[in-house]
């Protein structure tokens, strides 16, 4: 064997990559949902960077578990950390609903205390059983700079992607988000109105298909 045909072997041999045999990944990312614009109750509103399970915090991104494993597709993966990502599309899609409201997030310059401050535990967000899209939340929001807890809520949003592809399965995970934030504003304006307004019971929605 002469030489060009053994640095050819010894590329091939210390990765795909030398030798092209690892497809490449593809980058994707949640996009802002418009949604039915009312008055806010506050002016400025801080949203911490939410907390996900940690099945979530990961490079790839998580359609579903199978017989107890993580069902994932290699290269198809977040274009940025998934809590930064949606914590910054999340304050879009409140800002745009609460008219008149500034919406700050924990991870940008602004530090002043807010009128209000929500902090979002997400506990799931992949597809079910059935092919729908889960995101099971939890919301605590907070009032001025004593950080006054004023109520907690649950939500369970779901959506059936239109198609079983990864760009179908992004917009209707972005469409869920929008209504997290349909659900943010929601408590937003009923912590003016009648803080005890907070201390219901579970909230659940399903989402409307496109």
């Amino acid at each position: 064997m002469n030489r060009a045909l053994l640095f050819a072997a010894a590329l091939c041999t210390g990765g795909p990559i030398a030798c092209g045999s690892s497809p490449p990944s593809t980058f994707y990312a949640l996009s802002p949902e418009s949604g039915v614009a009312q008055p806010a109750p506050v002016h400025t509103l801080k949203l911490r960077r939410p907390g996900i399970a940690g099945y979530l915090d990961r490079p790839e991104i998580v359609r579903k578990i199978v017989d107890h494993r993580l069902g994932v597709v290699e290269t198809d993966r977040w274009a940025a950390p998934l809590d930064e990502m949606l914590g910054r599309v999340l304050a879009q899609d409140v800002e745009q609903r609460l008219e008149g409201c500034v919406v700050f997030t924990e991870d940008g310059a602004i530090t002043a205390d807010a009128d209000l401050t929500i902090e979002i535990d997400v506990r799931r967000f992949d597809v079910g059983d059935g092919g729908e899209v889960n995101l099971v939340a939890e919301v605590a929001l907070e009032k001025g700079d004593n950080h006054e807890v004023a109520g907690t809520r649950a939500v369970r949003l779901r959506e059936v992607p239109s198609a079983a592809t990864t760009p179908a399965l992004l917009s209707a995970m972005s469409h869920l988000v929008g209504k997290l934030a349909d659900e943010v504003g929601v408590l937003a304006r009923a912590t003016s109105s009648s803080p005890g307004a907070l201390g219901e019971a579970s909230r659940s929605a399903i989402a409307p298909t496109h």
